[in-house]
Parts: structure tokens; C-alpha cells; sequence
């Protein structure tokens, strides 16, 4: 993917499965989403929106040293949720 044009869903989607098949920690996803999620500049669909918004946060934990506020389980439903969003017309 080019870092300097605004992403497609089918990336921000593979961001998911590289998080989950351990390509990619929470840290960076939650980086990547965040430099696009907080550019006013550029205007999202509802499901790359709610895709964004849920990867930027994604590394957040109950405390210091705790588990991931949302797991594996979460993350792999979401991305199940985006499929669903992606084939709805």
C-alpha cells in the first residue's frame, strides 16, 4: 500500500488480517489507522469510517500491563462485521 493516497477498504480490511495473522502488532495498525482517521482532509465511507475508527484504539489495554480492551475474538468479529458491510449494496 502507498502511504501518501488515502487507503481503499480492501486495505484498511487488510490491516485486519495482518493483525490477526500476526504480520502486523496493534501498535502499528493502530498508527496506520490513526494517520488516516485523524486527516480532515479526507472524506470516508461509513464502512472505511468504522473500520478506521476501530483500528485506531485497537493497542489499548484495560491498564498498564493488562489485557487488550478488545481480543482476538473482537478483532476477528470485526472483521468478519466489515465483510458483511463490504458485500451489503
Amino acid at each position: 500500500m502507498d502511504d501518501t493516497r488515502q487507503p481503499t477498504l480492501a486495505e484498511i480490511e487488510e490491516r485486519f488480517v495482518a493483525l490477526l495473522d500476526g504480520r502486523s502488532s496493534r501498535d502499528e495498525a493502530d498508527r496506520w489507522a490513526a494517520r488516516w482517521a485523524f486527516d480532515d482532509d479526507l472524506t470516508w465511507t461509513e464502512p472505511e469510517w468504522w473500520a478506521l475508527g476501530l483500528l485506531a484504539g485497537i493497542d489499548l489495554r484495560h491498564g498498564p500491563g493488562a489485557d487488550y480492551l478488545h481480543d482476538d475474538a473482537q478483532v476477528r468479529a470485526w472483521l468478519h462485521e466489515l465483510r458483511a458491510r463490504r458485500a451489503a449494496p
